[in-house]
């Protein structure tokens, strides 16, 4: 299991540039708020539907996986993929 909050970004980090084509624009961060933890993907237009997925399958994956990793401060965990 993930440890720390940082351990959970770079998780996202290597799970989408294996995703998609241009690696080098995706970007993860953690937007604390006060009741949830909130981890923001960015990736480049051409690959927007690839991190998304036919259905939103392969969001639900990425999201289903955070949620088992992700080290629990008493908040809600939420993984937002930014248009």
């Amino acid at each position: 299991m993930a440890k720390s909050q940082a351990d959970v970004e770079e998780l996202l980090r290597y799970l989408t540039t294996n995703i998609v084509s241009d690696q080098d624009v995706v970007e993860v961060t953690l937007v604390e708020e006060r009741d949830a933890n909130v981890y923001e993907i960015e990736v480049g237009d051409d690959d927007l539907g690839k991190i998304i997925g036919r259905g939103g399958k392969t969001a639900r994956a990425i999201r289903t996986v955070v949620n088992v990793v992700a080290p629990r401060p008493g908040k809600r965990i939420l993984v937002e993929i930014l248009e």
